[in-house]
């Protein structure tokens, strides 16, 4: 059994989830729900723990990725996005997600400082990290097609998206044109993520197609179904990692 790469995958999961949760948290404060019984610090101050859990298992994902010598992974693929010899557009999203969370959460740190209108149009960007971690997990799971995690992320989606629906419908009759254009770029992500995720990581032959290096890649061998690309499995986890669980052993989400 390999620790290491039970922990990258769950603490992966793990993230995902915080990271719906806060982005959630943060609409319902922006639309001060809860009115006089829910205080509005009383968000602001859950926004905050939940954010600091959050980079708590992200540092976690993030440690044992790189510990685990398996993929070629380097500690500058963490923070330098599309430069990795892993899967490095998926891979690259994932550090894309980490560089914005790192600034949302200084930015948050020192919002006296920056002024509150300079730390709300920077706090737009919690959307862009969301959709950069969620499509970095799709990309670079290795289990996507074969246990809890795609219905786990099809739940984070349905709840980002309602949360993103929420803001629009409720942010009054100003600004038409511009919640509109919102409206529609939002349905168009949706639909280009949902038909990459159903042709991508879905489809067999993802790991050889997604960029991961021929060295990890097994033999292609071919049956009733078509070929399948899966490397040779490193004795410690040969026993975990069913036929059916992905392409290749991977790093997890």
């Amino acid at each position: 059994m390999n620790l290491l790469w039970y922990a990258t995958r769950a603490t992966g999961e793990v993230t995902l989830v915080f990271l719906t949760v806060v982005l959630t948290l943060g609409v319902l404060s922006a639309l001060r729900v809860g009115g006089r019984r829910v205080p509005r610090f009383v968000l602001a101050g859950l926004h905050r723990n939940l954010t600091l859990a959050a980079l708590g298992f992200l540092a976690v994902h993030i440690a044992t990725t790189v510990a685990d010598s398996y993929a070629p992974i380097a500690l500058t693929d963490v923070v330098v996005p599309f430069g990795s010899a892993y899967r490095p557009i998926w891979l690259g999203l994932g550090a894309v997600a980490f560089d914005l969370i790192v600034v949302l959460a200084a930015t948050s740190l020192l919002r006296t400082r920056i002024g509150y209108r300079r730390w709300k149009t920077l706090h737009w960007a919690a959307y862009a990290c969301w959709l950069a971690a969620f499509v970095h997990a799709l990309g670079t799971g290795s289990d996507v097609r074969s246990s809890l995690f795609l219905p786990l992320a099809g739940v984070c989606a349905a709840v980002t998206l309602a949360a993103v629906a929420w803001r629009l419908a409720a942010a009054g009759p100003g600004n038409v044109g511009l919640r509109a254009g919102t409206g529609l770029l939002t349905l168009v992500t949706v639909l280009v993520v949902g038909a990459w995720t159903v042709s991508g990581p879905l489809a067999s032959g993802w790991a050889r197609r997604s960029g991961t290096p021929a060295s990890l890649l097994g033999s292609a061998s071919t049956s009733g179904t078509g070929t399948t690309d899966r490397p040779p499995v490193p004795p410690s986890t040969r026993a975990t990692p069913s036929a059916d669980e992905g392409d290749e052993r991977g790093d997890g989400e």
